[in-house]
């Protein structure tokens, strides 16, 4: 057994008769006539379901400049989080190394650590989780290729913060990231030296193949760049080489899925989401129209082909339905965790979908010592 994958949270629990671990990844979409404040409320509520059903984890992904998407401080969400679970694991899925100095993340996912021990995922990516513009804005510099040129030093760099471990003789040595393991070893310290085990994430073989060989947790972003995720997972696999973290390999993949009542009104929410993912790609993000606006919509040919690809990957119907294509996408990749995002304009709609989901699973919340 992989002990400290276990012990660390990287590995989950089956749970109910779900064929691996389900988590939920949240983008906190904000819908046409809602305000940022209901998406976020509508964030606790699906994090207390996660809580209570056994879901395993439960990442925020960081994204900036879409009006649609309230999720571009994922460490200032999940300490809100933090406070209204207790068993569900919460992380980032993720934030972007590039974006951010690695001293400040590793010191946001301390203080997270420190609200919520033993529980805390840091998914790290090296995409902006932007437009270029605003990728500038953030970097302050518009040599945006240096970012993710510049990734395995700069996670080496956060690594080493979080580990408190720079080498003597290095100019960071007696720099220390707090809350962390430097409070441990100071005079009178009881702090744990445990910190939250880092994941790459990824949606092309770049991070696949570094994950690999750093024996890293891998998650990959099928639910918008599926036609790569079997080469990404094969490259992970094989590019794997036994770490402290994990024995061997561990890959949990994202997917798009919305379960409802009935078909029909899952292809409406479905639509609805897909119209949003149009304008955004043409330039023009907004916040996620209604189903009757999509339905009204006059799309172009080339906006359906769009369409038809995009909502081709998004697993969506009743909960029977949504069970059996969950069912199949695992079988497909072989990925060891499900993590499921359901994009909709409204948060009663995904609520009730991660409610659908649970109980197409008899996920009922029990859990053994893991969690």
């Amino acid at each position: 057994m992989d002990e400290a994958a276990e012990r660390d949270g990287i590995r989950g629990t089956a749970r109910g008769t779900a064929p691996v671990p389900l988590s939920v990844l949240d983008l906190v979409t904000v819908g046409a006539g809602r305000t940022a404040t209901d998406a976020l409320r509508t964030s606790v509520e699906i994090a207390r379901l996660a809580d209570s059903r056994g879901f395993h984890r439960y990442w925020v992904a960081e994204h900036h400049s879409m009006p649609g998407v309230a999720s571009s401080s994922p460490a200032v969400i999940l300490a809100h989080l933090a406070a209204h679970t207790d068993r569900v694991r919460l992380g980032s899925g993720g934030v972007m190394l590039p974006n951010h100095a690695p001293l400040v993340i590793a010191e946001q996912f301390g203080t997270l650590e420190a609200m919520a021990p033993g529980r805390v995922d840091l998914g790290l990516g090296r995409a902006p989780g932007t437009d270029g513009a605003t990728a500038a804005a953030l970097r302050r510099t518009q040599r945006l290729g240096e970012g993710a040129d510049d990734f395995p030093d700069q996670l080496a760099e956060l690594v080493r913060f979080l580990d408190d471990d720079f080498p003597d003789g290095h100019p960071y040595a007696r720099i220390h990231a707090v809350p962390g393991p430097v409070q441990a070893t100071s005079p009178g310290g009881v702090q744990s030296r445990h910190r939250p085990p880092v994941w790459l994430l990824g949606s092309s073989g770049f991070s696949a193949r570094l994950a690999g060989s750093l024996g890293l947790p891998f998650a990959f972003a099928h639910h918008f760049s599926a036609q790569n995720t079997i080469p990404a997972l094969d490259l992970y696999r094989a590019s794997f080489r036994p770490s402290a973290v994990l024995d061997a390999p561990y890959a949990l993949i994202g997917v798009a899925a919305i379960a409802a009542d009935e078909e029909k009104e899952a292809r409406r929410q479905v639509l609805a989401a897909a119209l949003s993912m149009v304008r955004l790609r043409t330039g023009r993000p907004g916040l996620v129209p209604t189903p009757e606006e999509a339905e009204a919509y006059e799309f172009s040919a080339m906006e359906r082909e769009f369409v038809g690809s995009w909502n081709a990957n998004v697993i969506h119907g009743t909960a029977d339905e949504v069970r059996a294509g969950l069912d199949d996408l695992q079988k497909r990749t072989g990925a060891d965790e499900l993590m499921i995002t359901g994009n909709a304009h409204s948060g009663d709609v995904r609520l009730r979908s991660y409610e659908l989901i649970a109980d197409a699973y008899g996920l009922t919340g029990e859990r053994g010592t893991q969690g």
